[in-house]
């Protein structure tokens, strides 16, 4: 088939680049209307866009994990890029000196903690990571049974950060208005609620995501450290010192005394990531959406001031069905 008929036959973009292998392969998969792009994709469980698919599929056939690497995982807008200063600059803690200069002082948090579907492995790139320090960092949205078997079967450390849906949600809404295409108009909040309910959504259905990492953590606590926004919110040194255990890098006491936990979650807070030059006028850590809008607000509970009562009891009536029984719960504020 002609690469114009394939584009033609699964309403994706021209531009967006895929091999002609891959979009006969979107033929073969359920679809349905994305947030930003024309359609989502059905692959292994999950709804992704037609790029994110072949750059999984890239990682699953090339990626090789090692044992000391490290891989920051989550769902689009649950705590990524917070998740990501916090354990580059824990890991680096003894090669940067904080009153003098450090790299999230002028790098994106994404720069540096790579994404193995939106950076490494994306347009078809296959990149060379013999010479990449250790520990090795890497990030990724990937459900758990779609990761590469290297990292599933290593030794490597997963850390994943979740978020109550119903912020993740809002935070999510407002960050597609401001990529989508402008040709597509805004994305009203009902529309995108429906399809977030329904699972319908970049790498949803979110919550089977969680699941999946949730009980990875449960049967693999040595592998996989399953961490809350809102509980990091409210506690913050004292995941810190969780997180810095599990890498197998804990603060000394005597960093503790002299506040080197506490100047790490200055130094990532998101006040001070928000007003950093190169996140107020950068541009590129993902794909090449400008890195302000990675920033919003970060706040706990956001949502009240856009869900009606019936939006507040769909969502909850879809979580109780969803994690009735698997220990994981979420407060509603």
């Amino acid at each position: 088939m002609e690469i114009t008929k394939l584009f033609e036959s699964n309403g994706a973009h021209k531009d967006e680049d895929l091999t002609n292998e891959s979009y006969e392969f979107l033929c073969s998969l359920p679809k349905e209307k994305g947030w930003r792009t024309q359609n989502l994709y059905l692959y292994q469980g999950f709804w992704c866009q037609p790029k994110e698919i072949q750059a999984t599929i890239s990682a699953q056939n090339h990626f090789q994990a090692q044992d000391s690497d490290i891989m920051v995982a989550s769902i689009p807008k649950s705590g990524t890029t917070w998740l990501k200063a916090l354990t580059f600059a824990i890991t680096n803690r003894n090669k940067y000196d904080l009153t003098k200069y450090h790299p999230l002082l002028d790098s994106n948090p994404h720069d540096l903690v790579p994404f193995l579907e939106y950076k490494l492995y994306a347009d078809n790139k296959i990149p060379d990571l013999s010479n990449i320090g250790h520990p090795r960092l890497f990030a990724t949205h990937i459900p758990l049974g779609s990761l590469p078997e290297s990292i599933r079967s290593s030794k490597c450390k997963m850390v994943y950060i979740c978020r109550s849906p119903f912020d993740t949600f809002i935070s999510a809404w407002h960050f597609v208005n401001k990529i989508r295409p402008e040709s597509y108009g805004p994305l009203e909040i009902e529309e995108a609620f429906d399809m977030y309910c329904r699972g319908v959504v970049g790498f949803g259905p979110h919550l089977d995501h969680m699941l999946g990492y949730w009980y990875e953590c449960l049967a693999k606590p040595d592998k996989v450290l399953f961490l809350k926004y809102e509980d990091m919110k409210e506690n913050l040194c004292f995941y810190l010192k969780k997180l810095a255990d599990f890498l197998g890098c804990p603060f000394t006491l005597e960093e503790e005394k002299t506040g080197a936990v506490q100047e790490i979650g200055n130094l990532c807070s998101f006040k001070n990531m928000k007003e950093l030059e190169v996140n107020q006028k950068g541009k590129g850590a993902i794909a090449d959406f400008e890195n302000k809008n990675l920033f919003r607000k970060g706040d706990v509970g956001d949502w009240v001031n856009y869900f009606t009562p019936m939006m507040v009891q769909r969502l909850a009536n879809v979580m109780d069905e969803k994690l009735s029984g698997s220990g994981l719960s979420f407060k509603v504020f």
